[in-house]
């Protein structure tokens, strides 16, 4: 009888350890598909690739996706022009209202850009600090930045959507400053 139950028992092993194989054999083979599968849907584009909002009225992308060894050149924070060189140097006055400031520091952008051999429609993101306006009792100018962006991208003369992030700070260095504006431009292949 102990033969038997020895060959029962040995012969359930095997068909154990078949199943065991078998089982781990698929699992390793399901995840290794599903990497694959993930890693395709993840490679980098071949190019830029702005990825644009649902609504069509939007003047930002949603985001930017880069191809693989693509150089970036970062500018850093842009600070506005005097416009009135005579005004005292920490006042809003020798620097213009936050639309002013804007225009100026993305032209300054534009100039740096193109010391490089780029230009804005090489840009792919920007970020922009705005400060509260004195003269608007305090409150930050958005319209005013969002006009002068306008001007610059998302239009006839430069479709760019730039990806973007526009943030409302308590100060910056130059109390007359209301705007600093940051860019990442991407070399084209």
């Amino acid at each position: 009888m102990s033969k038997h139950l020895t060959q029962f028992f040995q012969q359930r092993l095997s068909k154990w350890r078949r199943w065991l194989v078998i089982t781990l054999c698929s699992l390793l083979v399901i995840t290794a598909t599903a990497i694959a599968a993930q890693a395709e849907g993840t490679r980098a584009p071949r190019q830029v690739k702005f990825t644009l909002s649902a609504s069509p009225a939007a003047t930002i992308a949603r985001g930017v996706a880069f191809p693989k060894n693509v150089g970036f050149y970062f500018t850093s924070g842009t600070v506005p022009p005097a416009v009135n060189p005579d005004a005292p140097a920490t006042s809003r006055e020798r620097f213009g209202d936050t639309y002013t400031q804007a225009k100026g520091t993305l032209q300054q952008i534009e100039s740096l850009l193109k010391e490089e051999g780029l230009s804005l429609k090489d840009v792919a993101f920007l970020i922009c600090y705005l400060v509260p306006d004195p003269a608007l009792n305090g409150q930050v100018d958005y319209p005013g930045w969002f006009k002068a962006y306008g001007e610059f991208f998302s239009n006839e003369a430069n479709p760019v959507k730039t990806a973007r992030s526009t943030v409302g700070v308590q100060s910056l260095v130059n109390p007359g400053w209301l705007v600093e504006i940051e860019a990442i431009a991407v070399y084209p292949r």
